[in-house]
């Protein structure tokens, strides 16, 4: 989210009427700060829900707050945070919304933040040809569309006519337009399309078109991120044209996809100081500044020295608040619980600077829900898994949580311990997991003889799939 303007933060009550009501998700917890953690975001992040009668429709504000819009960005990152909170009907119309304004006449870019009004924001758009825009947005935003099919199940968001197109634009004359084919990623032209005349002081000339997320590196040629992103795009729509029946179109954007990783690993590690540049400048210069919150987020890094290398780094750093709001997810999701408990804990302090920023109550809600009670969907199987990543003695409890078209309740008692209530009208398959080798996992109390896998870490998860039928419920004890 581009910062052209220095704003302050006024209290989000004055946006907004009171929210919090419209969602019936709730959290409880023995850990006091957890649930004072999880009641202050969703209160938060309720009172970001557009208002009736906005000429936009649905939606919720994801971009700067006194803008009254929603930023492709920001939306990508936001998306399950809202889905947990009800808002789905919102994402569905900006998503849309987003999707159907791509264009040629903008060679192959949407909107990057539209308002209230139904308009492009004047903050960012003068006119096709002059307008901010930042690359990474459409490979977030493709990566964005499927996370929310695999969690709601809604075909909308990969098989709609204006998705299909997107995607197919996106991955094809998107990247040929703006010179980003893994060979011309450090040759690229600086302004590939720039308006003629050129006005290096217009920020719609020199930013139509930004090689990354990181707005503050001058004299930019390209940004890791942004590899990071195209890699992650291509093989999102890999993913959508396998699940279609489209095995060659897969095959094909995979392996298109993988050069950009392999790219990133040759070219931009830097042995002197153990960890990635995050951009190249136009003096062919590699540097380091912002970015490397990407290539956790897009998950492209394989090597785990690196990765661990790359985490303990992020760790260590001063980073603004719309970085921070991605790590607790990240953490927890990496096996650094502690520090994704810090992080939620330090967003949601009444005296951390620019809290109210709406990527932070989203980000905290989702390290929660996704995070720390470890509940993921996968529509193509018609599954919701689970595995607690708390501290050993704390229980926690979500109900109400939206996910797959029914509500669920997930009760981690402790950490070999959870019961699951299927509170739909449709039988789910519960994956229940739990950290570390067990032989055995008890359902209901029956034994099951426990299967084995190991996470991208390579630690060892024990779980059962177990079918649990609507308006079920299902206890599984790990031992």
């Amino acid at each position: 989210m581009h910062k052209k303007i220095i704003v302050v933060l006024i209290s989000i009550s004055s946006f907004y009427i009171s929210s919090a009501q419209l969602s019936n998700v709730s959290f409880k917890s023995s850990d006091t700060a957890l649930q004072n953690a999880f009641n202050w975001a969703k209160e938060t992040a309720l009172h970001y829900k557009g208002k009736p009668g906005d000429a936009v429709g649905k939606w919720y504000e994801s971009a700067l707050p006194p803008r009254d819009a929603f930023c492709m960005r920001d939306v990508s990152h936001q998306c399950i945070g809202a889905e947990i909170l009800g808002l789905s009907p919102e994402n569905k119309n900006m998503f849309t919304l987003f999707v159907k304004n791509i264009s040629e006449s903008k060679d192959w870019c949407s909107y990057w933040e539209i308002n209230k009004h139904n308009k492009p924001a004047p903050d960012d758009y003068r006119n096709d040809k002059e307008f901010w825009y930042n690359l990474n947005a459409n490979f977030d935003l493709m990566n964005a569309c499927w996370r929310l099919y695999l969690w709601t199940g809604d075909t909308t968001y990969i098989n709609n006519k204006l998705f299909s197109n997107f995607f197919g634009k996106s991955a094809n004359e998107y990247i040929s337009k703006w010179m980003l084919s893994e060979n011309l990623l450090l040759m690229r032209k600086a302004h590939p399309n720039a308006p003629v005349p050129f006005n290096i002081e217009d920020p719609f000339h020199r930013c139509r078109g930004l090689p990354s997320y990181s707005e503050g590196v001058q004299n930019l040629k390209m940004g890791v991120d942004l590899i990071a992103a195209i890699y992650r795009g291509l093989l999102t729509y890999s993913d959508i044209l396998k699940l279609k029946g489209n095995i060659a179109g897969a095959d094909k954007y995979a392996n298109k996809a993988k050069p950009y990783q392999e790219h990133i690993d040759k070219y931009w590690w830097n042995d002197e100081v153990s960890l990635y540049n995050t951009y190249y400048s136009n003096d062919k210069k590699f540097g380091r500044d912002e970015g490397e919150t990407f290539l956790l987020w897009f998950d492209v890094l394989k090597d785990s020295t690196r990765k661990r290398k790359t985490i303990q780094h992020i760790n260590s750093m001063n980073l603004n608040v719309e970085n921070l709001s991605y790590l607790p997810l990240i953490m927890y999701r990496n096996n650094y619980h502690d520090k994704a408990y810090d992080y939620i804990l330090h967003l949601s302090n009444p005296s951390t600077e620019r809290r109210e920023y709406p990527e932070v109550s989203f980000g905290v809600m989702e390290g929660i829900v996704q995070g720390l009670m470890g509940i993921e969907a996968d529509a193509r199987y018609n599954r919701i898994s689970t595995i607690y990543r708390g501290k050993v003695g704390i229980s926690c409890e979500v109900d109400s949580v939206p996910v797959l078209g029914i509500y669920i309740n997930v009760n981690h008692v402790n950490d070999t311990n959870t019961v699951f209530y299927n509170k739909g009208k449709k039988a789910i398959t519960w994956s229940a997991k739990f950290v570390g080798i067990f032989s055995i996992i008890h359902v209901n109390g029956k034994e099951i003889e426990a299967k084995h896998e190991k996470d991208e870490q390579g630690n060892m998860i024990s779980y059962a799939d177990i079918i649990v039928k609507p308006q079920g419920k299902a206890e599984a004890i790990a031992k």
